[in-house]
């Protein structure tokens, strides 16, 4: 079922994605509430920045609450008119869910009922939320498909993930609010996120500092480039699920559901070595990495890849920057910025 909507309220609006996002729903004349709490998990300068730019914009709003507020959350609720939820809004990482488990529970769980609940009370039209390629864990079987059994996660993280994803589909049965989890799978570009490979692999080659390469370079990942998320990210939320008619309980679907629920890939559909990643930097930079050939990390999984038929189906989108593109725009905008 499609749907029109005039006001989104986009969590984690000051981070990678959340500001990706906002930008184009502004750009395209939605009005977005901007929620995020700030927190300092990586230089909150860059947030600062991404809001300024977002900030210029008459028909954005900042919100700085946390989602394990519950009160505060309310009364953004009630005090405004929110036809759509983006939650974008999370504790992020694989590793760092090893050291800082409690940090996953209070964002991605208490937080996330606490919008289940404020959805549930408010009429909200669609909540789309972001689930995440980790939730596939020590699945092998390739490409990641919705439809494959995902219950066996390696790091807390997933966990958490996976856990939205039960979460969103019992309020979509208990009280038929339509929801839709995307897993997103290594998302990167302009403006993102200090922690992630590219922008550690980008600084150390520029500073002449080795980089650590984990897995000795043979680990696999579906690389994403950010405007293929956001333009996922934006039919889906225009596309709300209708029930599977062909749902059994017999032969339970992971994917779909008999109610308003639905679960999507959104990846490149192209998986690539962690090596040739590098050299991609290597050539945009002009520069070769000193590299620092390490073991596989606890809670990493060898390879991702997904299968994204679904989201060419019912949204009539795939991914398709390649990472020489993606690479290159994402250098370019880390020297300007960084001058």
């Amino acid at each position: 079922m499609h749907i029109d909507y005039k006001n989104a309220l986009v969590t984690g609006a000051a981070g990678f994605i959340g500001f990706h996002l906002s930008k184009r729903l502004l750009d395209e004349g939605i009005r977005v509430f901007g929620l995020d709490n700030l927190n300092d998990y990586y230089d909150p300068l860059l947030k600062q920045d991404r809001l300024e730019i977002l900030k210029k914009y008459p028909d954005f709003s900042l919100h700085r609450v946390d989602l394990a507020d519950a009160d505060q959350l309310a009364s953004l609720f009630q005090n405004n008119t929110i036809d759509v939820v983006v939650n974008l809004a999370a504790q992020a990482g694989v590793r760092y869910s090893l050291t800082n488990p409690q940090a996953y529970v209070n964002s991605n769980l208490v937080g996330f009922v606490n919008l289940l609940e404020c959805c549930r009370h408010h009429q909200v039209k669609h909540l789309v939320f972001a689930s995440s390629s980790s939730v596939y864990g020590a699945n092998t079987n390739m490409p990641f498909s919705v439809h494959h059994n995902v219950d066996h996660p390696v790091s807390l993280y997933a966990a958490s993930k996976k856990s939205n994803e039960l979460m969103a589909h019992t309020y979509s049965h208990l009280f038929g609010l339509p929801c839709t989890g995307l897993r997103f799978f290594t998302v990167y570009g302009p403006w993102g996120r200090p922690d992630m490979a590219l922008y550690l692999f980008t600084k150390a080659i520029l500073e002449d500092k080795p980089i650590d390469v984990f897995n000795h370079g043979k680990m696999k990942r579906d690389f994403t480039y950010i405007d293929d998320i956001i333009e996922g990210v934006v039919r889906v939320m225009k596309n709300v699920p209708d029930p599977n008619p062909n749902w059994t309980g017999d032969a339970p679907d992971p994917g779909t559901s008999y109610v308003k629920y639905k679960i999507y890939n959104i990846g490149n559909n192209q998986p690539v070595e962690l090596i040739d990643f590098i050299r991609a930097i290597e050539t945009a930079l002009g520069k070769t990495a000193k590299k620092n050939f390490m073991d596989i990390q606890p809670g990493d999984v060898p390879a991702t890849y997904a299968n994204v038929d679904d989201l060419i189906n019912d949204v009539g989108f795939k991914p398709n920057t390649s990472i020489e593109e993606g690479i290159g725009r994402f250098v370019e905008w880390y020297r300007s910025y960084y001058k």
